[in-house]
């Protein structure tokens, strides 16, 4: 469905996007995590078509650059930041539906859903409104267009707790038939409905965990992880995980519960910058082997 080969970006001589390849298949939903500055919005704009890059781009076989038109029109995405538009709201509902060919009343009905009333506002511009308004409105217009293929760069950032908890919901709904690319600080709020994990880290991959849906409650993964110095956050971090120091605080062997898997990687996201190795394998006891490899 979604496929990069050997893509890079640079901005002013400074690797933004280093030689990624990637493929998502179609109903992968997949959570893209990393710090601030690992290269996911620049990746995302690139499969939107909004960058010129290195490589090559495809969605379900067609160039967002050279058929950007025709690409865009079968995708749900929702921005970072809300673009400036003038635009009055019920003129924007109008046009986004009618890009793509779907009923405006879907729009409004999952606004709704999402807590925002649409009526009192169509005549103001989008510009006008509130952060969270014009987040639940992208959304409602995202979702309604009932695409096969949704892009998300931090969508649930300006939303409530009451509206994160029905998008999410929303995108349950959808988790069989939808192809969902996430980019999220927060592993832990999407880890149920996900079942692929990719972690950037300056401008690379640097984790490609894929999840089986149905992980046995009963099984468990050994974990080594190596760190650069010592922290006093991630000594408290790895203790909660009831982790064995293993190398005078620089060395952690441990356990981790299956359904809790992606839980501890989000977790463990916050630290990427301090850690140098990472391993995590399957395994009937607790010994740790040989599994997916941080660098």
């Amino acid at each position: 469905m979604i496929r990069f080969e050997n893509v890079a970006k640079s901005f002013r001589k400074s690797r933004v996007l280093d030689a990624i390849n990637l493929e998502i298949g179609a109903a992968e939903r997949v959570a893209l995590i990393g710090s601030n500055g690992a290269g996911k919005t620049t990746l995302i704009r690139c499969l939107l078509g909004e960058y010129a890059f290195e490589g090559k781009v495809t969605i379900n076989g067609r160039d967002p650059r050279q058929e950007r038109t025709a690409v865009l029109g079968t995708i749900g995405f929702v921005p970072q930041l809300p673009p400036p538009l003038k635009m009055p709201v019920a003129q924007l509902i109008d046009f986004s539906a009618a890009l793509c060919g779907t009923d405006p009343a879907n729009i409004h009905e999952l606004a709704r859903r999402l807590g925002l009333d649409l009526d009192p506002i169509l005549t103001r511009p989008f510009v006008k409104l509130s952060g969270g308004m014009k987040q639940k409105l992208l959304i409602a217009i995202a979702l309604g267009r009932e695409a096969k293929v949704l892009i998300m760069d931090e969508p649930a950032a300006n939303l409530d707790p009451e509206a994160r908890k029905i998008f999410f919901e929303l995108l349950a709904e959808r988790q069989d038939d939808s192809t969902m690319l996430i980019s999220s600080h927060r592993l832990n709020e999407v880890s149920a409905l996900v079942n692929r994990v990719i972690e950037m880290d300056l401008g690379k991959v640097v984790l490609d965990d894929r999840v089986a849906d149905d992980v046995s409650l009963s099984g468990q993964f050994a974990c080594r992880i190596a760190i650069k110095r010592n922290e006093a956050a991630f000594l408290k971090a790895m203790q909660t995980w009831n982790f064995r120091d293993t190398g005078n605080g620089l060395e952690w062997v441990g356990v981790v519960p299956g359904p809790d898997r992606l839980r501890f990687m989000g977790m463990t996201s916050r630290y990427v910058a301090l850690i140098s190795d990472f391993s995590l394998a399957e395994a009937e006891g607790a010994g740790v082997g040989a599994g997916e490899t941080v660098n």
